[in-house]
């Protein structure tokens, strides 16, 4: 299985790309996270911000493939456990799916593209910035798994 996390924003810090590939080398191949980024839409002084929530979501739907299960982040999303987010994980290996995590811009995803997700989660009732979003995911996707293999990481 293959997590793909379609994140917008680009060109993240230091830290941030050193955070998530801590995690990253620590998961095996069968349960690799992938990160792929989003150019964001225009944002600016006279910027039409429902025009770039738009334009972030057709690009991010470029790039599904149709039998991936989606999940939408996002503040309005039911908030997990980390011993859910095992579960969930495991029941996507079983069903034998890739699962693809969507990230939206500054102004989150569109209502669209969240609907049509197939779970919506929200990492905390705290609005994050998204650089640390990604560092956040990849430790507890890396939890996760330690939760799965009985490693003893989670305790």
């Amino acid at each position: 299985m293959k997590v793909r996390l379609l994140a917008v924003g680009t060109r993240m810090p230091a830290w941030v790309n050193e955070g998530v590939e801590e995690y990253r080398r620590r998961l095996p191949r069968d349960f690799a996270l992938v990160i792929e980024e989003v150019p964001p839409g225009q944002r600016g002084k006279n910027a039409d911000v429902a025009r770039a929530v738009s334009l972030e979501a057709q690009r991010i739907r470029d790039r599904l493939r149709g039998e991936e299960f989606t999940v939408a982040l996002e503040v309005g999303g039911k908030a997990w456990s980390t011993e859910r987010l095992a579960q969930e994980a495991e029941e996507w290996r079983l069903e034998g799916r890739d699962v693809v995590l969507m990230v939206g811009g500054p102004d989150g995803l569109s209502p669209e593209l969240s609907g049509s997700a197939d779970r919506r989660w929200s990492l905390s009732p705290l609005t994050l910035p998204h650089p640390l979003v990604r560092v956040i995911l990849a430790e507890q996707l890396y939890r996760a798994w330690t939760l799965m293999v009985g490693h003893p990481y989670h305790r």
